[in-house]
């Protein structure tokens, strides 16, 4: 007998030694012993080696099987998805007025089960409603009819040559907490020249989310051809689409989760707020307002007039490598007056703001105010500040003021 032969002939003995009595292992070793002539403690390790026994558990019997499950999940509908230690007293004292109401129809067995049932199993047997309720709210379409009228546009299609169309987006000042009301910060970019305006707003109300655009539409050097948003609901919404609509603006949208669809203002997101007023919680009337006045007079004029920006010139593949090509790096305001598209008296107007200019004199203005910035949130969390070290605070020099003092 070869190996092989050996190793068959023990695998069709190994689960009967190994469930046998000592007496019945004794008669299979002395078998399998005589018939190979291998020696008996070697045997015994090799009927051992690597053992998975499969073994047959007897199913436990269900108390709260699916008739107590179903009639579960419809009254926590009901009372508006509480958790289980919530729903545990409404069991008790509702299920049976819910029955002769009618909202619930179950056998008196199931409702004197849903009237014992622990807080723990409860929630185990809502544990895949809540999963299937989750996933329709993060994939459910926040504006099914809009977003069919409202058409998608990615950033590949926006023509650079031609100035008025504008990417916005609203950054959010919430620090770690996206609880109750804060700042919200809109982000407009002029997508030809690279403009850029700000207007920082309370909450997530769409009237003041329109009213920010009418107030940075003012502000535009050019006529605003067209906004381009990305699926949020304060700016995706049929009060900014009526009013594009009325005054005929181009209104277009992102792709969902997409956010390269709106990279021109993602960057100004990153450089023109997160790096300038942090990442702190702004929830309070005076922060909200030097914010504005850091927007409107300061900060547009120094990135506007005084921070040049690359414009993308060509894009070349070769072979597994993108070769890109810029042209040469201008202000958004030098690209405003070498376009033929600006009117002359735009331009005299943006003439006479550049030379009223000093670029010293605004970068102290703009120090300035966020160190104001800071001291009102020092006031407002009694000179606590967390997670310093992740970049949560505002970035300009303002620093060394603080630390200055």
């Amino acid at each position: 007998m070869d190996i092989r032969s050996k190793q068959q002939y023990m695998e069709t003995l190994r689960e009967r030694y190994l469930r046998g009595t000592k007496k019945e292992k004794g008669v299979v070793l002395d078998e399998f012993c005589r018939n190979t002539n291998q020696e008996r403690k070697y045997v015994i390790k090799k009927f051992r080696y690597k053992v998975k026994l499969k073994t047959i558990r007897k199913k436990r019997k269900e108390s709260y099987d699916g008739d107590v499950k179903s009639v579960l999940a419809n009254i926590w509908k009901i009372f508006d998805y509480p958790c289980g230690a919530r729903l545990k007293p409404l069991l008790i004292d509702e299920t049976k007025k819910l029955r002769l109401l009618g909202e619930i129809s179950c056998l008196d067995s199931v409702e004197e089960k849903l009237k014992r049932i622990s807080i723990a199993t409860i929630d185990r047997k809502l544990k895949h409603e809540k999963e299937v309720l989750l996933l329709a709210q993060k994939y459910s379409k926040k504006n099914p009819l809009l977003c069919h009228q409202v058409p998608i546009k990615t950033s590949a299609e926006f023509d650079r040559n031609i100035i008025g169309h504008t990417e916005v987006d609203f950054v959010e000042s919430n620090g770690n907490s996206s609880s109750g009301e804060y700042v919200n910060n809109l982000s407009v970019v002029e997508v030809g020249t690279g403009w850029w305006e700000g207007e920082a707003v309370m909450g997530k109300s769409q009237e003041r989310a329109l009213e920010a655009i009418k107030t940075v539409r003012n502000r535009l050097p050019c006529k605003l051809l067209g906004l381009h948003p990305d699926n949020g609901t304060n700016l995706l919404n049929y009060l900014l689409y009526g009013y594009t609509q009325t005054e005929k603006i181009e209104f277009t949208r992102s792709r969902p989760y997409k956010k390269n669809d709106n990279c021109f203002v993602e960057q100004k997101n990153s450089t023109h707020v997160r790096q300038i007023i942090g990442y702190l919680r702004y929830d309070t009337e005076e922060e909200m307002e030097i914010i504005n006045n850091l927007f409107r007079n300061d900060l547009r004029l120094y990135k506007n007039f005084f921070q040049p920006v690359m414009k993308l010139k060509d894009k070349v593949r070769d072979k597994g490598k993108i070769h890109r090509k810029y042209e040469e790096a201008k202000t958004p305001y030098k690209r405003m007056m070498e376009s033929d598209q600006i009117n002359q008296e735009t331009k005299d107007m943006l003439k006479k703001v550049y030379d009223s200019l000093n670029p010293a004199e605004i970068k102290r203005n703009i120090d300035m105010k966020l160190h104001n910035l800071y001291k009102a949130y020092q006031k407002k969390s009694g000179g606590n500040v967390v997670d310093a070290g992740k970049k949560l605070i505002p970035t300009m020099v303002s620093f060394n003021l603080i630390n200055q003092r």
